[in-house]
C-alpha cells in the first residue's frame, strides 16, 4: 500500500468525519489564546464551523483518527466492508496539525472522532494521549472535544474527560432494536452504562469545585450524543422520547440529530434516500421546546400526527395554531411560561418584556422592537392599544404562515 503524506490523510479523514454532526462547542469559556494577532482562512480540508449558543461561529479541525475500523456497522460508510479509501494519523500528526493550524488562527479548537482499531481500548489510549499532549505538552488552550468508545476502559474516558471541554458517546439509532439489527456489534447497555458513568464523574468534579480555589477541570462543557435520523422507521415521536430520557437520565448537554445520508454499496435494510433535511431542523426546534420553553413531549407532537412533526411549519407555530383557545395572549399580564408559548417569542424576547413591562404599557410597537418578527407574534397577543381581531379569526392562518419558514439550509434562528 502506498504511503500517504499528511496532506493526504486530512483529505480523506476530514471528508469521513463530515457525517458526525456533534461538534458544536457550546458550554465552554472562550479562550483568551482566541485575541492573538493574525488573521487565517478558515476555509479548507478539516475545517468546520459551529455556533456556540451566543452566536459566535466557532472553528474546528474535525478529523478522525482513522477510517480503518473492526465494526460493520451497516448505516456506516468507514464500515469494515466498505470499499473506502483508508488513512491513519499517528498521534503526533493530529497534534501537529492541530497546532499549526491553530497558530495560524485557521481554528479555535479540534473535534477527533475515530474508526476502532485492534480495540476500543487501544484507540481510546491513542485518542486521550492526543489530547494529553496538545494539553501537557503543547499547552494548548483550545477548545478539544473528544467523541469516546462505549466500550473502553471507564479509567480511559475519565482520563479523557481530564483533558477534553467535551466528551460525547454517539447513542447511534432511536431505539436498541434498531441498533441490534443495523449494529450488531454495539451494545445500547454499553452505551447507556458510559453515559451514566460520564454523569456521575462530571457531577462529581462539580461537587469537587465548590471545595477547592482551582478545582480540576473535568469535561466542564458536558456530554453530549449523536442520533441518526431516517436510518429505520421510527418516527419524530419515538426520538424525542428518547432524546427526553437522555436528558433526563444523563443530564446531556445536547442531542444532536443528523439526517441518514446514503452510503456506496449499502445494505437492502437501508433506505435508498435520505430523509427531508427539513425533518432534522424541526427535530432540532421541537428539541429546543423541550429543553427551553417548557414544553412536553406529548404536546409537540402526538399519535394524531402518525408521530410525526408538521414539516411545514415549525412545532411552536403548530401547538398554537391546535390550541387557539388559550390565545390572545396579554403581553403586559401573561407570566414567563405563557409569554414562552407565543410563536415569535424566543427566550431573549421574553426576558426583555418581563422587564420592560415594568416600566411601562407595551404597545404592539414596543413588542416589534423587543422580537425579531412581529408579524408572525400579533396574531396571538394583545397589547396597549392593540388586539388581533380580524387576525385571530382568519382560518387561513396556517396556510399564511406556512411559505414564510425559510429552508433549514438558510435558518440560523430556530425561533
Amino acid at each position: 500500500m502506498a504511503v500517504l503524506t499528511v496532506r493526504q490523510k486530512l483529505a480523506i479523514l476530514s471528508d469521513a468525519a463530515k457525517y458526525d454532526a456533534s461538534c458544536a462547542s457550546s458550554g465552554s469559556e472562550k479562550r483568551n489564546s482566541l485575541k492573538s494577532k493574525g488573521i487565517g482562512s478558515t476555509e479548507g480540508s478539516g475545517i468546520c464551523h459551529a455556533y456556540a449558543p451566543d452566536g459566535r461561529c466557532i472553528s474546528l479541525l474535525k478529523i478522525l483518527m482513522t477510517n480503518f475500523c473492526i465494526y460493520d456497522c451497516i448505516y456506516c460508510v468507514n464500515r469494515s466492508s466498505s470499499n473506502v479509501a483508508r488513512a491513519r494519523f499517528s498521534v503526533d500528526e493530529v497534534v501537529r496539525l492541530t497546532m499549526d493550524f491553530y497558530k495560524r488562527n485557521y481554528i479555535e479548537g479540534l473535534f477527533l472522532s475515530s474508526g476502532i482499531i485492534r480495540s476500543s481500548d487501544h484507540t481510546m489510549e491513542e485518542m486521550v494521549a492526543i489530547a494529553r499532549k496538545l494539553r501537557m505538552e503543547e499547552n494548548f488552550g483550545g477548545y478539544i472535544h473528544l467523541k469516546t468508545i462505549p466500550d473502553a476502559s471507564p479509567l480511559l474516558i475519565e482520563q479523557a474527560g481530564l483533558f477534553a471541554d467535551r466528551l460525547s458517546i454517539n447513542i447511534e439509532l432511536p431505539t436498541d432494536l434498531s441498533l441490534g439489527a443495523l449494529a450488531p456489534e454495539k451494545d445500547a447497555r454499553d452505551i447507556r452504562r458510559s453515559m451514566g458513568h460520564l454523569r456521575s464523574k462530571i457531577e462529581e468534579h462539580r461537587g469537587e469545585a465548590k471545595d477547592r480555589a482551582k478545582p480540576k477541570r473535568f469535561s466542564p462543557a458536558g456530554q453530549s450524543t449523536q442520533m441518526i435520523i431516517g436510518a429505520d422507521g421510527s418516527d419524530d415521536d419515538a426520538i424525542l422520547g428518547r432524546s427526553e430520557n437522555l436528558y433526563g437520565n444523563y443530564q446531556l448537554r445536547r442531542v444532536y440529530y443528523s439526517a441518514f445520508s446514503p452510503i456506496p454499496d449499502s445494505s437492502s435494510r437501508l433506505p435508498v434516500s435520505r430523509p427531508p433535511l427539513m425533518r432534522e431542523h424541526r427535530l432540532y426546534q421541537a428539541d429546543w421546546l423541550m429543553r427551553f420553553y417548557g414544553f412536553e413531549r406529548n404536546e409537540i407532537v402526538s399519535g394524531g400526527e402518525g408521530g410525526m412533526l408538521d414539516l411545514s411549519i415549525d412545532p411552536k407555530l403548530a401547538w398554537a395554531l391546535k390550541n387557539r383557545h388559550l390565545f390572545p395572549v396579554d403581553v403586559n399580564r401573561a407570566d414567563r411560561e405563557m409569554l414562552l408559548r407565543v410563536p415569535g417569542f424566543g427566550t431573549r424576547a421574553v426576558k426583555r418584556i418581563l422587564s420592560t413591562r415594568f416600566h411601562k404599557r407595551l404597545t404592539l410597537d414596543d413588542v416589534a422592537k423587543l422580537c425579531q418578527s412581529v408579524e408572525k407574534v400579533r396574531p396571538f397577543v394583545t397589547a396597549h392599544g392593540w388586539s388581533p381581531g380580524r387576525f385571530a379569526d382568519r382560518e387561513n392562518l396556517r396556510a399564511e404562515f406556512a411559505p414564510r419558514i425559510r429552508p433549514a439550509a438558510e435558518q440560523l434562528s430556530l425561533f
